[in-house]
């Protein structure tokens, strides 16, 4: 089973890029399930929309996940509560509309389970994101509840993404980090079998300040009063992911592999 995940779409230049050539990857690839991060895909950068979610499914993506600027558009707030490919962070407060864990059967055949979570340092208050895994964890388990769990840790700090990896590994087929925006370099297949990467970076333009208009972002760091709220750059984008490659007999990752795709930055062999 190969699975790709790619990183947080920002604007009109990541959701065009993924829109543009996402069958022909998921074809050249033999790609089985498409998992994406889209809290940042709306035209303005933060939040995404109804149309822009059936856009990217009609494109091939599987399931959407998010992180801390889901409510960003108003509309998301009824929009989820119809849509349970579109998922929020777990581990938010109790009562936010949403799941943020849900089984899907891949269009190839298996379940596919996706946990979406946001990290405690430096992210807006949510319940502890390690309890709450915790909680998932006893509950349900891989090849026995999914023949494959794909875990998305919205985080700002690598500690916090690292121990998680850690503290899953064996347990999922995928631990992965969102929100930074920059892809590491520190994907790998950890020693329990479950596949890692720290960040996946961004479907956007990286000729600019994390997805962001790079002058009006200077502008912003020099406290320049003709700075203008950020707004996303409208470059080329790149696609920057993961494949991993799932064994279905034990549900752990056989391989992983980083995935780049346009723009500026180069895929590493």
């Amino acid at each position: 089973m190969k699975i790709l995940f790619l990183g947080d779409v920002i604007g009109p230049s990541g959701c065009k890029s993924v829109k543009s050539y996402l069958p022909q990857i998921k074809k050249k690839n033999k790609i089985d399930f498409v998992i994406v991060n889209g809290e940042n895909a709306a035209d303005s950068g933060v939040g995404i929309t109804e149309k822009i979610t059936e856009d990217l499914f009609n494109a091939g993506v599987d399931v959407i996940t998010s992180g801390n600027h889901i409510w960003d558009q108003k509309e998301t707030i009824e929009h989820i509560t119809r849509e349970k490919r579109l998922l929020r962070p777990e581990n938010l407060i109790e009562g936010t509309p949403g799941k943020g864990f849900e089984i899907y059967r891949a269009p190839s055949g298996g379940k596919i389970a996706v946990l979406n979570l946001m990290g405690n340092i430096f992210m807006k208050k949510c319940e502890d994101v390690f309890i709450t895994t915790e909680k998932i964890f006893n509950k349900f388990k891989l090849k026995k509840d999914a023949d494959f769990i794909v875990v998305d840790f919205h985080g700002e700090i690598t500690s916090e993404k690292m121990a998680m990896g850690h503290y899953l590994d064996g347990k999922a087929t995928l631990v992965v980090g969102t929100h930074t925006h920059v892809p590491t370099s520190d994907f790998r297949v950890l020693e329990h079998g479950t596949a890692y990467q720290s960040d996946t970076g961004m479907c956007g333009d990286y000729n600019s300040v994390i997805g962001m208009n790079k002058e009006n972002s200077l502008k912003k760091f020099f406290n320049n009063k003709k700075a203008k709220k950020h707004f996303p750059s409208l470059g080329e984008a790149t696609l920057s992911g993961i494949i991993v490659d799932g064994d279905l007999n034990t549900g752990l990752a056989k391989s992983v592999k980083q995935f780049l795709f346009g723009g500026v930055l180069k895929e590493v062999n």
